[in-house]
């Protein structure tokens, strides 16, 4: 399970170090797209079939399955990592999701997030705030699928 935040630098060739922990579980090759609220996502090569598998499920005759598919596969990347866990970020993806010099690694279970250091705390620090109204959300929500 991938769980808990690394905090890393990017160097001044773009270049990162990909946290040991998460290289443990995911292994050395890897692909990178955009994510949401701005983060990129960071799923093992061997996942990625998932991902496309809900992807492909959207009909390319909907704007949304095509608007899906364009996103998250069009603003994709394989990354190998180095022996000692180092890659370098592609230029699209770290203008997507303005990566300055310090990012933020964090474990979502499946997969990991990157998001520049200043906005995760931002983020963070709002979700905190908002975190009963979140959960009170999700509670209504499977009370509702549980009553059909």
């Amino acid at each position: 399970m991938l769980i808990g935040r690394y905090d890393v630098k990017i160097s001044a060739k773009f270049q990162t170090a990909f946290p040991k922990k998460f290289r443990e579980t995911l292994g050395d090759k890897l692909i990178v797209t955009k994510g949401f609220e701005q983060a990129l996502m960071v799923i093992p090569e061997k996942n990625w079939a998932e991902v496309l598998r809900d992807v492909e499920a959207q009909s390319v005759t909907a704007t949304s399955g095509r608007e899906t598919k364009r996103f998250l596969l069009g603003g994709a990347a394989f990354i190998d990592l180095d022996a000692k866990g180092r890659f370098i970020l592609p230029e699209h993806l770290r203008t997507f999701g303005e990566l300055k010099e310090d990012i933020v690694f964090i474990g979502q279970e499946t997969y990991v997030e990157i998001w520049d250091k200043n906005r995760w705390e931002e983020y963070n620090k709002g979700l905190a705030g908002r975190i009963e109204v979140v959960i009170e959300k999700l509670n209504n929500s499977a009370q509702k699928k549980a009553e059909e």
